[in-house]
Parts: structure tokens; C-alpha cells; sequence
């Protein structure tokens, strides 16, 4: 049990030293091309969403930092995102007006409770959405080289993390449910004598 323990904790750090590190490939490869074809800014703000979505609940419900630590490194990194593609496509002067939108709408998750309960409920749609969106930008530009695979290869390792807790709660699932199917069963042949 402890070698599983270590090995979580390992996975855990991990995951969070690449979140530390996650965008920089993609913003190297912006800087260096100067161009953003193929890179969905629909998707970032996206993900950006749902980001300040995921830290504000965990902040709202006095979660241990830990439990959130790389969401704020994360937001950082796609606001340096933002503005590159907001500056490459000679838009920069709206950088201002996601700005404020940003804001207002993260004081506005915080009103009310149920709010930030139902932002937190669709983040996962939110985050789907902007996996979606930038494939939709890829299929239509046909032209992936100011995309950062790397950037991609990271963030696939970062969620292979939590393949576990699904693979867990499917399997924990499935002993409920055998449970249930024996317990009903015991108690109809019980009946019978």
C-alpha cells in the first residue's frame, strides 16, 4: 500500500511540475512563428473559463491550496497565450475587454452559492468545449506547425492521471452494483425457504 501511496505522490508532483512548465512549448512556438494559424483563441478562452471556474470553487470552498495549486499557473500561462494571439492577429487593443470580462465574470461566480455550483457542474462540458474548439480550428486551417505538440503531449500526461480515479470509481462502481445484484438475490432465495 505504501509503494501505491509513493507512487501517487510521485504522479501528483509530477503532474504539477508540468503544469508549472505546460504552455511555454506552445508560446515558444507563437514567438518564434508570429502567426497563429491552426491555435483556436475560441479554445483558450475556453479553457480559460474553465480554469477560473475550477480555482474559484476550490477558493469559495476553502480547499487546501495544494488541491488547486496549479489552476493560477496555468491561467498565467494562457493570459500570456491570449495576448500573443490577441497581438499576432493585430487585435491587442481587446485585450482590455476580456480583461474586464474576465474580472466581472469572476466576481460574478462568487455572488451566489449556487452560481459557483453551476459553473463548477458544466466545467467539465466547459473544458470538452474548448478540446473540441481547437480541433474544429485545426480541421479548418488544416495546418498544425504553430501548434505545440509538446504542449499537448503534456497536457495528455497531466490527465493520464486521473485515468486512475475513473478506472477506480468504474471499478468501485462495478462491485456496488455486483454487491446489490448478490444481496437481492440472497434475500429472494431466503424468502423462497
Amino acid at each position: 500500500m505504501q509503494q501505491v501511496d509513493t507512487l501517487l505522490h510521485i504522479a501528483n508532483f509530477s503532474t504539477l511540475f508540468v503544469c508549472m512548465v505546460l504552455k511555454f512549448p506552445q508560446i515558444f512556438v507563437l514567438m518564434r512563428a508570429k502567426s497563429t494559424t491552426g491555435v483556436s483563441l475560441n479554445s483558450l478562452l475556453l479553457e480559460l473559463i474553465g480554469f477560473i471556474v475550477f480555482v474559484t470553487y476550490q477558493m469559495y470552498y476553502d480547499y487546501p491550496p495544494p488541491t488547486y495549486l496549479e489552476y493560477p499557473i496555468l491561467i498565467a500561462q494562457d493570459v500570456i497565450l491570449l495576448l500573443l494571439i490577441l497581438h499576432y492577429n493585430g487585435s491587442l487593443r481587446q485585450s482590455l475587454i476580456y480583461a474586464v470580462v474576465f474580472v466581472g465574470g469572476w466576481r460574478l461566480l462568487t455572488l451566489e452559492k449556487w452560481i459557483i455550483d453551476l459553473a463548477m457542474s458544466l466545467c467539465t462540458f466547459i473544458s470538452a468545449a474548448s478540446k473540441f474548439a481547437q480541433l474544429q480550428c485545426l480541421w479548418r486551417s488544416k495546418d498544425g506547425r504553430q501548434v505545440s505538440a509538446l504542449s499537448w503531449a503534456l497536457a495528455t500526461y497531466t490527465c493520464m492521471v486521473l485515468v486512475r480515479f475513473i478506472a477506480m470509481t468504474l471499478l468501485n462502481l462495478w462491485v456496488l452494483l455486483t454487491v446489490l445484484h448478490y444481496q437481492r438475490r440472497g434475500s429472494s432465495s431466503k424468502k423462497k425457504d
